[in-house]
């Protein structure tokens, strides 16, 4: 990529560029919430409902962009005391001052002087409080999985199309730009007709158990009932607090966290349709401490002119990859989510004649990079809630990664789910937006 006097753009401003950054002076005014209108140079007001974990890494990203974007938190909420008496000490640290810290998210969503709302609740709470926050007026970044409970998928989907409101869901990998530079590669046609695409990533320990959290919580220091949102009441369950992606009635696990990436990096490079059909299979093989989601997976995933095999093991941290295989070549990336070492291997047919023959390969590389080899990424990147923030800015509400590329990586893990636990093939009808038993006639 070159700038208008044809120089060479570093890495640093490369990812600026993809992630549509735009200067603050340039910017019109624009709605920032259905409360209040804020000029080019106001500052964005964040909230944070769920600041756990992952809600603590997005609030330090949000402070290393507060000057870039002029955004600055002024409210969290968890439903966990500790969490939230956390978050509001590392949001003065941050900002110079204290937000205003609240335990239950309708208490956020009603402050008039909140624009844009961050979601990083336990992934049976993502879908219906997208829903909650839009319909407040907030704009929202939500983490995937976008929803595992396809109906609430389709009403976060529909309130959000609704309204005039910015939405980014959490699958970052679509803003980085080692990504993009891969995705162009097969916008070259340089692989030709691609037939089938292989993920394997793979994890040695029993992932999402042993949650130190686990001893530290007390009943009265959160609300068990709001927690459970949508699911049916039951007796407090600590563990299930914490380690709510081993058990089945919140959390499909290996689908919703890791496959959630993998298939909507599917979807992105070759196409944004939903899958056909889908079979699954696994078990709990490698960890036997009570979980109810596996810890062993696979699934294959039929797309009308191509075949997804996906795969994740927890007992072996053997080599992850994938490879995007074509009759001229092989794009293939070397680790696993989110690695940005992708190369293209030419496809040289046959080999049983002349077995020496060797494949020309060559790295994916950015533009402005002098040096032969994979790509280097240093700092953390920012890209993907630069896009928001930019987009919020701008009134642009195709951020990079809309709840329509949201509602597809839901359809597909929702489906992986169902057919591990159904024990048989399923398939997607698009025109009824239903997941079958059998496929559909149109």
């Amino acid at each position: 990529m070159q700038n208008s006097d044809d120089k060479k753009v570093d890495r640093r401003t490369f990812i600026q560029t993809t992630a549509g950054v735009v200067a603050g002076s340039a910017i019109a005014s624009t709605a920032l919430s259905y409360g209040r209108i804020l000029g080019a140079n106001d500052r964005i007001a964040l909230g944070h409902i769920g600041i756990g974990n992952r809600g603590s890494g997005l609030h330090t990203m949000a402070s290393q962009l507060k000057d870039k974007f002029n955004v600055e938190t002024v409210a969290v909420c968890d439903l966990w005391k500790n969490n939230r008496e956390r978050a509001a000490t590392r949001t003065t640290q941050y900002y110079g001052r204290a937000p205003k810290a609240v335990q239950h998210p309708d208490e956020l969503l009603a402050m008039k002087d909140v624009d844009a709302v961050f979601i990083a609740t336990p992934e049976h709470s993502h879908s219906p409080m997208l829903k909650k926050t839009v319909e407040a007026g907030k704009h929202a970044y939500c983490e995937k999985p976008m929803g595992n409970v396809l109906e609430e998928v389709k009403a976060a989907r529909d309130a959000v199309k609704k309204s005039n409101l910015v939405v980014q869901i959490g699958t970052q990998h679509r803003s980085e730009p080692y990504q993009l530079a891969a995705r162009e590669v097969l916008r070259t046609g340089a692989l030709g007709d691609v037939s089938k695409y292989e993920i394997v990533w793979n994890y040695n320990g029993p992932r999402w158990r042993g949650r130190p959290e686990v001893k530290l919580i007390r009943p009265e220091d959160t609300d068990w009932k709001t927690w459970l949102m949508t699911k049916p009441d039951r007796p407090f369950d600590p563990r299930l607090y914490f380690e709510f992606r081993l058990y089945r009635d919140f959390s499909s696990g290996i689908p919703d966290q890791w496959m959630s990436h993998g298939i909507d990096l599917v979807h992105f490079f070759m196409n944004e349709t939903p899958p056909r059909s889908i079979v699954s299979h696994g078990g709990v093989f490698a960890w036997h401490d009570e979980r109810q989601n596996p810890d062993t997976f696979q699934a294959l995933v039929e797309y009308p002119t191509f075949l997804v095999s996906y795969s994740t093991s927890f007992g072996n941290d053997s080599d992850s990859f994938s490879r995007i295989m074509g009759k001229k070549a092989t794009l293939v990336n070397i680790g696993g989510e989110g690695s940005p070492r992708w190369k293209v291997v030419d496809e040289k047919g046959n080999h049983e004649d002349n077995p020496t023959i060797q494949r020309a390969e060559r790295w994916v590389t950015l533009q402005g990079d002098t040096k032969p080899g994979p790509i280097n990424i240093g700092d953390e990147d920012l890209s993907h809630m630069s896009n928001w923030f930019a987009c919020m800015r701008s009134g642009n509400k195709k951020t990079n990664a809309t709840v329509d590329n949201g509602f597809l990586h839901a359809v597909a893990v929702i489906m992986a789910a169902q057919s591990y636990w159904q024990g048989k093939r399923l398939y997607y009808d698009s025109a009824a937006e239903q997941i079958r038993d059998s496929a559909p006639n149109h």
